[in-house]
């Protein structure tokens, strides 16, 4: 019999989108915009919510905001923002929706400045990833200074659903933090 691979607690006995995306995505680096924009938005999406309902309505998103483009999704109208609004396959939430194109608006102003959206996030961190191996999710926090100094300084650029807890989950979805748990089979080698 094949053994089960252990996995960090919030992603046992979950869909397999769910358990997929905990495997391949969570945790890991990502230094490409589209993607990172892709996560902001996604996360932001998230407030209030489960991660799996967001997850399940990924694709209608990747629809939505045609294929989290941030040019394109920045110069969305309303009325095409209005139109989400009617769409199931996304959280109906009128702020959410309209935030997408604001926080479109000021990423694309991060990247004409910074050079990428990349090339901003990363620098918070020196351009390595914060490796933690907490010996449970008990163990992992929801907002850090790190989180605290992004959000803060994202909010200032003008965007919204951004805060300091979102902006920590968004980390931790980018690889920026990495907190998968020191038994999971994703955990990255402790830092020396």
């Amino acid at each position: 019999m094949m053994q089960q691979k252990l996995r960090c607690g919030w992603a046992t006995d979950k869909d397999e989108r769910y358990t997929r995306y905990h495997d391949e995505e969570w945790g890991i680096p990502v230094y490409d915009d589209r993607l990172l924009f892709e996560m902001l938005i996604l996360e932001g999406a998230q407030a209030g919510l489960s991660w799996q309902t967001v997850l399940n309505k990924r694709e209608g998103y990747r629809k939505a905001f045609k294929g989290f483009n941030p040019r394109k999704v920045a110069v969305m109208t309303d009325c095409e923002l209005e139109a989400q609004l009617k769409k199931p396959d996304i959280v109906r939430n009128r702020l959410k929706v309209f935030a997408t194109r604001k926080n479109a608006i000021v990423f694309l102003d991060i990247q004409h400045e910074q050079g990428s959206f990349a090339d901003y996030l990363w620098r918070f961190v020196d351009n390595q990833p914060i490796i933690n191996r907490p010996a449970s999710m008990a163990d992992v926090p929801v907002t850090t200074e790190l989180s605290d100094r992004i959000s803060k300084d994202l909010k200032k650029r003008g965007m919204t659903f951004v805060g300091s807890t979102i902006i920590y989950a968004y980390l931790q979805a980018v690889g920026v933090v990495n907190d998968h748990t020191a038994d999971c089979f994703c955990a990255m080698p402790a830092p020396a």
